[in-house]
């Protein structure tokens, strides 16, 4: 067929924004670990070490989009787009540590409470959340789009609210000289972020394993499938994501349809996969009867190959 075989997203655009971010993130970081020492302020402390994580989230993120643009080859005939749950998965990791972190330090500041220099630690976090508002805009079209955007997005958000409590922190010392505030809302910016990140990491994992994309119910699928005309049967149903976006569907129809209707069958199931479910990578097997213990020595295999089955198509 003349189709290309290129299976790398076209949602995978948005390195601009994660470049400005990068830049954004990186010149506050530097302000903000000055800022922290100088206040001593462990919320600002603990939002540091955030920033940091977002610096390298975003460098992760950079990579991760590059290099899943890179066309499929022979050794990965389906392209380099699953980096993108790589990095994301990557992102998940490090956001996690760094609630555990703010937990874990938190815990010492009730047991020893220490003076905080209100002024300079208000004023760092105003800096911070601008700073933040505007990466948090920068990313904010993709994060809905990329699991990569969508990780770097989401340690944008949660350090913006990270700013917030320390603002609010920093109001609150300032007028009544009460410096438990601050451990308790670097607890209360930790119990947001774990939570957020186990979605995050759920995500990247179900991409990984292999697992039926989000939005796609498989039962739904296999009943649309069997539902066409011309249809006899469904076997070896499988639907995954080769990226965020990219569901890619493999399944074997039986039919009572030869030759020349039998490929309409296969073309027309393929409109129809696209038409209601989304799902543009296709390869469909028409065969006229069950294919039995061959299917199973294919799945052993792992043939999801064209040159493993007769009457594939890959419709884009």
């Amino acid at each position: 067929m003349s189709h290309d075989h290129n299976h790398v997203p076209s949602e995978i655009r948005h390195e601009k924004p994660l470049w400005w971010a990068l830049a954004l993130t990186s010149s506050y970081l530097v302000v903000e670990v000055v800022g922290a020492f100088m206040t001593n302020s462990l919320a600002l402390l603990s939002d540091a070490a955030h920033m940091a994580t977002d610096a390298l989230a975003l460098v992760i993120a950079l990579t991760a989009v590059r290099l899943s643009r890179r066309p499929a080859d022979a050794r990965r005939t389906y392209g380099y787009a699953r980096l993108e749950a790589l990095g994301a998965l990557a992102n998940g990791v490090l956001l996690f540590a760094v609630g555990l972190y703010i937990l874990w330090e938190a815990v010492g500041r009730f047991r020893e409470p220490q003076a905080v220099a209100s002024t300079g630690m208000l004023w760092v976090a105003c800096f911070g959340l601008l700073v933040n508002l505007i990466a948090m805009r920068l990313l904010s079209a993709g994060s809905g789009e990329s699991l990569n955007v969508k990780g770097a997005y989401l340690e944008v958000w949660s350090d913006m609210l990270g700013s917030v409590a320390v603002i609010l922190a920093a109001l609150v010392i300032r007028f009544t000289g009460w410096t438990l505030v601050d451990p308790i809302l670097a607890v209360l910016i930790g119990l947001w972020v774990l939570p957020r990140t186990w979605v995050l990491l759920r995500d990247a994992l179900n991409v990984l394993l292999e697992g039926v994309p989000k939005g796609i119910a498989l039962a739904d699928v296999e009943q649309a499938l069997r539902g066409h005309a011309g249809v006899t049967g469904i076997h070896d149903l499988h639907v995954w994501a080769l990226g965020s976006s990219t569901p890619a569907l493999t399944a074997h129809v039986v039919t009572t349809a030869t030759g020349q209707d039998a490929d309409t069958l296969r073309r027309a199931l393929a409109a129809m996969l696209h038409e209601r479910f989304g799902i543009d990578h296709v390869t469909l097997q028409v065969e006229a009867d069950h294919c039995g213990d061959a299917c199973a020595v294919h799945a052993r295999q792992g043939a999801h190959d064209d040159g493993g089955h007769d009457g594939h198509d890959h419709s884009h």
